[in-house]
């Protein structure tokens, strides 16, 4: 490969990419569409069967009584702790100081809502039932993220959610599940989403990440929540004149995966393994409690981008399309989510990679 080429346009053109479902493109939308007849209606503004089944069928998965369809996970979550903010009468919620709402929304609760969020523990681990208890602010909500993504997926004993659960309700605080990965959790804690969502008052899930949609999201709850958010979707511009392009993805590969992360999770394992035979890199959680994980590497960017460069070069295995900086300035790092790709490498091609890759490393 030339000098020249980036590591993105090396992973696009490598024959065993591993990490995903597929490419994202036009072919994504193309083979959920080929499920459905010319002559299916369309939803029109939030009604219609194809919408409303489908949001039925999303509620009863859940185990909540209603749901409904977002164009953006951004905006559910947004609206959720806006509705229990405003039930309770308290602008105030809590949640991670990694949480997406607060690095990734460029502070839209505040600047949209006007609540203020309490950061709960350290950036370094996830949430306990003793940083709650030990919460000094009065609260309106409070957001668990499962797995909690910018530490590589970690999650909590499923009893300290139940204690956590149980505690926020005798307080009468009101529980929200970012639900994101919800499916990439339930290998780990043995329980079905359904249960999983009972310690919550409402939930959202994504179609796009692990799933592997185009977009879009569903926020459950009971019927009173999901009733006034779909008031505040209007507000938000997004009861749009049809989503069906995202429900019909989202049902598709919804039905596509849904039982297929066990397996990911089993993959995701293994590959970990690999990484941590490596000098130098180091996987978190050491032993992955999803489907993701984060590969931490004591070695800059500039030097490790030309290693694996020639790694996909020799092997056609490509192990990552970005590197970025570790937070302490020591390395990098890099996030691997596991999906339908990695099934399709052959192991002895993966083998090579990581023999050729420690070598490398000598």
């Amino acid at each position: 490969m030339s000098p020249a080429t980036s590591l993105q346009q090396a992973y696009d053109r490598a024959a065993y990419p591993l990490t995903g479902h597929r490419a994202r493109n036009l072919q994504v939308l193309k083979d959920a569409l080929s499920e459905w007849e010319d002559h299916q209606d369309s939803d029109i503004y939030g009604s219609g069967p194809l919408i409303e089944d489908f949001q039925a069928k999303m509620a009863t998965f859940l185990g909540k009584e209603t749901a409904v369809f977002f164009p953006s996970g951004t905006m559910a979550q947004q609206i959720a702790m806006r509705i229990w903010s405003d039930q309770l009468g308290v602008k105030r919620v809590a949640y991670h100081p990694l949480c997406h709402l607060e690095i990734h929304e460029e502070d839209g609760l505040k600047k949209l809502h006007g609540i203020e969020a309490v950061l709960l523990a350290d950036k370094e681990r996830v949430i306990t039932l003793e940083d709650v208890r030990s919460m000094k602010e009065e609260i309106a909500c409070l957001l668990i993220e499962l797995p909690q993504r910018e530490i590589g997926g970690q999650l909590p004993d499923y009893e300290e959610l139940v204690a956590i659960s149980r505690y926020c309700r005798d307080k009468g605080i009101k529980i929200h599940l970012d639900g994101a990965r919800l499916l990439e959790v339930l290998p780990y804690y043995q329980k079905t989403a359904a249960e999983v969502c009972a310690l919550f008052d409402s939930v959202y899930l994504s179609f796009y990440k692990g799933i592997g949609g185009i977009a879009g999201a569903i926020l459950a709850g009971d019927e009173a929540f999901t009733k006034e958010s779909k008031v505040w979707k209007r507000r938000h511009g997004g009861d749009l004149i049809s989503l069906y392009p995202y429900i019909v993805s989202a049902d598709y590969y919804f039905e596509q995966r849904k039982d297929q992360f066990p397996k990911y999770c089993e993959d995701a394992k293994e590959l970990a393994r690999y990484y941590n035979e490596c000098r130098f890199f180091a996987t978190r959680p050491v032993e992955p409690v999803s489907n993701m994980f984060h590969v931490h590497v004591q070695m800059p960017k500039e030097k490790l981008e030309p290693l694996l460069l020639s790694v996909y070069e020799a092997t056609g295995v490509a192990l990552t399309h970005y590197l970025r900086d570790d937070h302490n300035g020591a390395g990098c790092y890099f996030e691997v989510s596991i999906g339908d790709r990695y099934a399709q490498v052959p192991k002895e091609s993966l083998k090579q990679a990581f023999h050729i890759l420690m070598n490398e490393l000598i």
